[in-house]
């Protein structure tokens, strides 16, 4: 008897990643859009009036943002966002036109909140409700403060109860907790039914929820009673009652914890996914890997801005906007290198009989900024993950001032080496040696300090701590050597 031929299904053609691809993309809509002007421009060089003229110039448009759809309906919602971030406004908004209405919401998610604001701002009533109206309750959350209020109430009419109960929920949390990045989308089971009834109930749905990797074993209160992975559900008996196989060793999160302290729990426990609890031990939402990626990505950016005292901003942002980001700090800045400048010159007399020095005092200003910034990283990571308390943080310094004096012993050496080839003086190389020492010194000292100061009052340990720490290494590095010269040379 001839078996009937099984239904062919087409060859799989998986994605390989690429990390260029984005970039790609990217060339490929910039050269399309430069194409574009440039036969808009040609099309424009001819008669106003001539009727020829503008139906060769409507085609052309028509042609090639027939193209350009078709190039970014092809990509996947985070590479359409990446395009966006990189693009000037005007090119922002005319790709954006062109992205199919499905993509709407998760490019939204997906873009950085800078970006976010001109989209949506695009963007009529109408499309917006559309955009956010199939949204969950934890990513309406996330937009709901871009977004204009009239269309939160709109799309707050199609929830359910409970969604707008779960909405509400996450607005109310602080912007850096748990509470605003939890998911309320998670599987829930009783310990009493047996691995069979589970089985049973999870094959009904029409999908688990992104990220699961275990079942939330609950009563009737929802109180969490224990967790059940996924991998000793399936291995396990079907007649074995959940309370037999199911975790009760297991961490759970308060909403009102710091996002960064959990995203600092997945790390260390290599998580998936956490349960969320209020204070009455009710399962109220879970936190997913993927949420704290998102958070150690903001996390790491913020710092980095922080660190320079800037702000997250639109690269193509109008002047204006970058000046009020940028000259605070900047002004700031010149005030510290004017300072500098200062403590130079009241070393005139020195630097005008020994004219080598000025060549020299930047090299101890420099290399005491650079051993700075280092320990400063080191402060300012250990700080983020919570790893300094005031049990070693003595230790820690001691460690920290011990290294720099080790390290500034031998480059000091090649340093003196360097300043007696160029200048054939002992004594210059042997002050060159001591005050290089002595700043490195205070630039580690700075570096532990300035973190840790703007930590004990609540405030970002990395906002301006470059500028601070340039200051103090300039401005005693100038002071120490040109007074070493002074005493010692002259």
């Amino acid at each position: 008897m001839t078996q009937p031929a099984a239904a062919t299904k087409p060859p799989a053609t998986p994605r390989r990643l690429d990390p260029e691809d984005a970039q790609h993309a990217l060339a490929e809509v910039q050269e399309r859009l430069r194409r574009q002007q440039l036969v808009e421009d040609l099309v424009h060089r001819q008669e106003q009036g001539d009727s020829k003229a503008s139906l060769v110039e409507d085609l052309v448009h028509r042609q090639h943002e027939a193209e350009l759809k078709a190039l970014v309906d092809a990509l996947h919602p985070a590479d359409i966002a990446f395009i966006l971030e990189s693009l000037p406004k005007d090119e922002r908004q005319s790709v954006w036109r062109l992205v199919s209405p499905e993509h709407d919401a998760d490019v939204l998610l997906e873009v950085e909140d800078w970006v976010r604001e001109s989209l949506i701002e695009a963007m009529d009533r109408q499309d917006l409700v559309a955009a956010t109206g199939n949204m969950d309750a934890d990513e309406l959350a996330d937009l709901a403060p871009d977004l204009p209020p009239d269309v939160v109430a709109e799309v707050q009419k199609g929830l359910t109860e409970e969604e707008r109960a779960q909405l509400l929920e996450a607005m109310g949390y602080p912007e850096d907790s748990v509470g605003a990045i939890m998911d309320f989308e998670m599987v829930r089971v009783r310990e009493d039914v047996t691995l069979e009834v589970v089985l049973r109930y999870l094959r009904r749905l029409h999908e688990l929820p992104d990220h699961t990797d275990q079942v939330f074993v609950v009563d009737r209160q929802d109180k969490l009673q224990g967790i059940l992975p996924l991998s000793r559900l399936l291995v396990s008996e079907p007649e074995t009652e959940v309370r037999a196989v199911m975790s009760t060793d297991f961490l759970t999160l308060n909403p009102l914890d710091s996002d960064a302290d959990a995203a600092g729990a997945f790390e260390r426990y290599d998580l998936v996914s956490a349960p969320v609890m209020d204070d009455q031990g009710r399962l109220i939402g879970r936190v997913t890997i993927a949420d704290v990626v998102d958070v150690m990505r903001e996390d790491s950016q913020e710092q980095a801005l922080s660190r320079a005292g800037l702000q997250e901003e639109d690269i193509f942002a109008p002047v204006a906007m970058a000046l009020r980001n940028r000259a605070p700090w900047l002004l700031f800045n010149l005030c510290t290198a004017a300072t500098a400048s200062f403590v130079a010159s009241r070393f005139e007399a020195t630097v005008s009989q020994i004219v080598i020095l000025a060549f020299l005092m930047s090299i101890v200003a420099g290399i005491g900024g650079n051993s700075g910034n280092q320990t400063m990283t080191m402060i300012i990571r250990a700080l983020a993950v919570g790893r300094i308390t005031g049990r070693n943080l003595w230790q820690l310094v001691k460690r920290e001032m011990l290294v720099t004096l080790l390290v500034g012993l031998c480059g000091s050496v090649v340093a003196a080496l360097f300043a007696w080839a160029i200048s054939d003086s002992l004594a210059i190389a042997v002050v060159m040696m001591a005050a290089m020492i002595c700043n490195m010194l205070v630039g580690a000292s700075v570096g532990v300090l300035v973190p840790m100061v703007r930590a004990r009052f609540g405030k970002d340990p990395a906002i301006g701590s470059s500028v601070l720490l340039t200051f103090a290494t300039d401005s005693l590095g100038f002071f120490i050597f040109l007074g070493l010269a002074t005493i010692f040379l002259l």
